[in-house]
């Protein structure tokens, strides 16, 4: 018997055939198994095993949900809309359409791809699942909290329970790892408090990942557009908590807007000019 694979030759296939057919396949060695035997694989599932370990075990949109949920509870303040709208901006403009595994993610890249151009303020809308557009409504996103708050409970973050409220019930979502939300707040803390600030890596921001800084940034300003931000300085003083929030004030100055510190360097451009002027008075 062979010790290897072989592909079985289709009626009337010559050899040309089957070499054609085997130029799909791997050609390079495959592993074997604990038999002997080769394995076939497809290289493209060992290349994106290798990416996929290079990303943080969350996304920044359950970050900030998760920032926003009440531990016990299991669910978000009903007062509190601005989170809906500070979830999926995250995809701004499409300039790489591979799919990132993550439902919501694809689901709006393929929403962007197959549209025509949009502002981004049109995009936030649309893709918030608070607002209704009938000339629009294959471009929206349904339902994004719940499916965000099930994703975290597929990754083992949080679970789900069912609630009772006066007349309905309700599926709410309490954490199950306060780790995870644990080093989110540590991580939002060490940004908004330290001079010199340095992010330890973990399975949640991992040492290898590109852009790890500018990326919490980023979840810091979306959480703080969200109004969750707060529930991560819960245990700074009050002098503490306000100048984090103004430390927020100067990153969202310096980093809303492409190039990055483009809108402080304008600033600073008009205080020097203003110098000027009154030295030469």
């Amino acid at each position: 018997m062979s010790s290897g694979l072989t592909r079985r030759r289709g009626g009337g296939g010559g050899a040309g055939d089957a070499e054609n057919g085997e130029s799909s396949r791997v050609a390079s060695p495959a592993p074997n198994g604990e038999n002997g035997h080769k394995i076939a694989f497809d290289p493209r599932d060992i290349s994106e095993s290798a990416e996929r370990s290079k990303q943080p075990k969350l996304t920044l949109m359950e970050e900030v949900l998760l920032l926003g949920l009440k531990d016990k509870q299991g669910y978000l303040s009903f007062w509190n809309d601005n989170i809906s709208y500070c979830a999926p901006w995250i995809v701004i403009e499409v300039i790489d359409d591979t799919l990132t595994g993550e439902v919501l993610l694809d689901e709006a890249l393929k929403m962007m791809k197959a549209s025509e151009k949009m502002s981004v303020s049109s995009w936030i809308d649309l893709m918030s699942g608070e607002t209704w557009n009938l000339m629009k409504i294959g471009y929206q996103l349904k339902q994004v909290r719940e499916r965000l708050a099930k994703g975290l409970v597929d990754k083992g973050i949080l679970r789900t329970e069912k609630k009772n409220f006066l007349l309905f019930d309700m599926a709410t979502h309490p954490v199950a790892d306060g780790g995870a939300k644990e080093e989110i707040r540590r991580r939002v803390r060490n940004v908004l408090t330290q001079r010199t600030v340095v992010l330890p890596g973990s399975q949640f921001l991992p040492e290898n990942l590109e852009f790890r800084y500018v990326r919490t940034i980023a979840m810091v300003c979306a959480a703080y557009a969200a109004n969750v931000l707060e529930n991560a300085l819960e245990s700074l003083g009050h002098e503490s908590r306000e100048r984090a929030f103004a430390q927020v004030d100067e990153l969202l100055a310096e980093y809303s807007q492409w190039p990055f510190a483009k809108r402080a360097e304008a600033q600073q451009v008009l205080v020097q000019t203003w110098d000027r002027s009154s030295l030469m008075r």
